[in-house]
C-alpha cells in the first residue's frame, strides 16, 4: 500500500507535469491551391489556409494539440497523425470509413492529438488518397520531462516527398476502374525536399564541431527515398518514433511513411561546404535515365561562399543502411511471448469486370458502408465476430491483451510498404518466402528456380519496434503486438496505389472491452448521418446478419502478379 508522503509526491509531479502542458489549437482550412512545387508542372493541389507545404507542427511532450479542419474541398476529407497511438482515444485516428466518416465539403470537425508520445511523426490525409495531393504535414513532438538519449546542440527537419504532375483521383481512377486487367503504365514524380524540388532547396547550415539531430520525414506515395550525408559521422538514433541505441550508419533507404532521427557530426572546419544526396527510386518500374532513379544533391553549408567539396560516388551495395532488424530499442524491451501467429500474403488478382486488384487475405480490401469502428461498438457481443464487418472489411478479431505475431508474404518482385495504426510492432525476422508461393511479374525474366533465396535475418538482444516496414520481394517478414490498445486499426500498404487497389485488413481489437472503455462522440455520429450514412449496426447499417445492401465482392478470374518490369533488372534481395 502506498504511503501518504509517496502519494503525495506523485501527485506533486502529476500537477507540475499538468501545469506545464499546453494546449496547442490549429485551424485547418483544406482547400484547393494552384502550386508548381516541382519546378515545370502547374497543377492543382490541396493545401491548408492557402498554403503549400503545410507548416510543419511541432509540440510538447505532454501537451495536448488541437487541429480544427473545415472542409473547403469538393469531396469528404480526413486527416491522420501517423505512428500515433490514440489510446483511449481511437475515434480521432482519422480514417475514412474505419474510425469515422468523412468530413463532408462545407463542413468542420475538430481531432485532439494527446502528445503521450516523443518522437517523429506527419499528419496526412486519410480519405480518397488526399496526401498524394499535398495534404500532408511532419509532425514533431519534442522531449520535455527527460534530457535525450544523446546529446546533441540543434535539429534539422528534412522531409521527403514524391510529387506527381497529375492529380491522386486521375492516378486511382486506373486502379478501381475497369482496365482489361493491365496494372496502369508507369509514371515518374519529382522528388520534394522541404516542400520544393530537391535541387532547389535551401541549404542546411552547420557551424563546425556541432552535433545535430536530422529528423528525417518520407512522406512519400509511392516511391523510396535514399538519404545520406557523404564525409560526415552518422548516427541512427529513432525509428518511427522509437529511440534506439545509437548505431553509426551510412544512410537511410526509406519507403513510404518511414522516419528516422541521426545525429550528424559537423566537420571541424569551415574551409568548405558538404553536399547531401537524396535519390528518389523504385525498383518496381523501368530505370529511364533523368526519370528513374532521380538524384538531388542538397548543400550543408558551413560557411556561405565556400567551395563545396566533390566526393567520388560510393556504389549502393557497399553503402551500410541503417537496416531495423540489426538496431535495438533503447528500453531494451524484450521480445513478446507468442499467444497467437496470423500469416497474411500479398497477392495481385484479375477481376472478372477487367480490373487488376491487390489482397492480403481473402478478398480486396474495400471501404465499408459504415465506419468499422462504428460497428464495433454498437454490435454487442456480435462484434467479437468477423463476419459483421463484412468480407471486404479483412476483419481481424484480437483479443485483449494476446500477444500476436504476423507473418507477412511478399512473394512477387514489387516491394511494399506497410503501415499498422494504433500500435509500434516488434519486427523480429525477415526470411525468403516459401516457394510455391513466389509469383514472377509479367516482363520480369526470371524463373522461380533462379529466384534468388534471401537469408534468414533475426533480431538480437531486443527487437526493434516502428509502425512502418518494408517487405522485401520475395521474403517474408514476423512482427508482433501485444493487443493492448482496443480500438479499430487499419493494417494497409502505403503506396496509395497498392492501399486504393486493396491492400489492406482491418484489426479490430478487443472490441469487447472497447464498449466499456469508450463512447462514440455525438458529432461523429451526426456527421455520418447527415451525410446518409448509418452510424451502428452492421457493416451496411443492419442489425445482426442482414447484410441486404452489402456491395458484391469482386468475382476472381485468377490470382497473378501483372507487375510490370519492362526493361527493369531482377530486384536484389539485400
Amino acid at each position: 500500500m502506498l504511503s501518504r508522503r509517496l502519494i503525495l509526491l506523485l501527485q506533486i509531479v502529476i500537477n507540475a507535469f499538468i501545469c506545464q502542458a499546453a494546449r496547442v489549437v490549429l485551424d485547418w482550412d483544406i482547400g484547393y491551391i494552384q502550386v508548381n512545387r516541382d519546378g515545370y508542372n502547374n497543377r492543382r493541389a490541396i493545401g491548408v489556409n492557402g498554403e503549400l507545404p503545410i507548416p510543419p507542427v511541432y509540440v510538447d511532450h505532454g501537451d495536448t494539440l488541437i487541429i480544427n479542419v473545415h472542409n473547403s474541398l469538393s469531396a469528404p476529407t480526413s486527416i491522420h497523425a501517423h505512428g500515433i497511438f490514440h489510446n483511449g482515444t481511437g475515434y480521432h485516428d482519422g480514417a475514412a470509413m474505419v474510425t469515422q466518416c468523412g468530413i463532408p465539403p462545407g463542413e468542420s470537425y475538430s481531432y485532439t492529438i494527446e502528445a503521450r508520445q516523443v518522437g517523429t511523426y506527419w499528419i496526412h490525409g486519410h480519405s480518397r488518397h488526399q496526401n498524394s495531393d499535398g495534404l500532408r504535414v511532419p509532425f514533431i513532438i519534442r522531449e520535455k520531462f527527460h534530457q535525450p538519449i544523446v546529446d546533441y546542440d540543434d535539429e534539422v527537419l528534412l522531409y521527403l516527398e514524391d510529387w506527381y504532375p497529375t492529380e491522386s483521383s486521375e492516378k486511382m481512377k486506373e486502379i478501381t476502374e475497369p482496365n482489361d486487367n493491365q496494372v496502369p503504365p508507369p509514371t515518374y514524380p519529382f522528388g520534394l525536399i522541404n516542400g520544393y524540388n530537391g535541387n532547389n532547396s535551401e541549404p542546411i547550415r552547420f557551424t563546425p564541431g556541432k552535433r545535430y539531430r536530422m529528423r528525417i520525414v518520407s512522406m512519400a506515395t509511392t516511391e523510396w527515398f535514399k538519404v545520406q550525408f557523404p564525409g560526415h559521422q552518422v548516427e541512427v538514433i529513432e525509428a518511427d518514433g522509437i529511440n534506439c541505441v545509437p548505431r553509426l550508419v551510412d544512410g537511410f533507404d526509406m519507403g513510404p511513411g518511414q522516419r528516422y532521427s541521426a545525429i550528424v557530426t559537423a566537420l571541424e572546419t569551415d574551409a568548405y561546404n558538404m553536399p547531401y544526396n537524396v535519390t528518389l527510386y523504385a525498383d518496381f518500374v523501368p530505370r529511364i535515365n533523368g526519370l528513374n532513379p532521380r538524384y538531388y544533391q542538397g548543400l550543408i553549408e558551413y560557411k556561405e561562399g565556400a567551395p563545396a567539396k566533390k566526393l567520388p560516388l560510393t556504389d549502393d551495395k557497399q553503402i551500410n543502411w541503417a537496416n531495423d532488424i540489426e538496431m535495438q530499442p533503447y528500453d531494451k524491451q524484450p521480445a513478446l511471448p507468442i499467444d497467437r501467429q496470423i500469416e497474411l500474403t500479398s497477392i495481385t488478382i484479375d477481376t472478372v469486370d477487367k480490373r487488376s486488384l491487390r489482397m492480403l487475405n481473402k478478398y480486396p480490401y474495400t471501404e465499408p458502408p459504415v465506419p468499422s469502428l462504428f460497428t464495433a461498438m454498437t454490435m454487442g457481443e456480435l462484434a467479437l465476430d468477423r463476419d459483421v464487418y463484412g468480407p471486404q472489411a479483412e476483419a481481424l478479431i484480437l483479443r485483449h491483451q494476446e500477444v500476436i505475431e504476423v507473418k507477412v508474404n511478399n512473394p512477387s518482385g514489387l516491394v511494399h510498404s506497410f503501415h499498422l495504426h494504433g500500435h509500434t510492432f516488434q519486427i523480429v525476422e525477415y526470411g525468403p518466402v516459401d516457394r510455391e508461393l513466389i509469383s514472377i511479374p509479367a516482363g520480369l525474366n526470371l524463373t522461380t528456380a533462379e529466384v534468388p533465396v534471401a537469408p534468414i535475418r533475426q533480431f538480437h538482444g531486443a527487437p526493434m519496434r516502428r509502425d512502418t516496414l518494408v517487405t522485401p520481394v520475395f521474403q517474408y517478414v514476423k512482427f508482433r503486438i501485444r493487443a493492448d490498445n482496443p480500438g479499430v486499426w487499419l493494417f494497409h500498404c502505403h503506396m496509395d496505389t497498392h492501399f486504393a487497389a486493396g491492400l489492406a485488413v482491418t484489426f479490430i481489437e478487443a472490441p469487447d472491452v472497447l464498449q466499456q472503455r469508450q463512447k462514440l462522440p455525438q458529432d461523429l455520429q451526426q456527421m455520418c448521418l447527415r451525410q446518409g450514412i448509418k452510424a451502428s449496426g452492421n457493416a451496411v447499417g443492419n442489425a445482426g446478419y442482414d447484410f441486404t445492401g452489402l456491395p458484391p465482392v469482386p468475382q476472381m478470374k485468377k490470382i497473378s502478379d501483372t507487375s510490370s518490369f519492362g526493361n527493369a533488372t531482377p530486384p536484389s534481395t539485400n
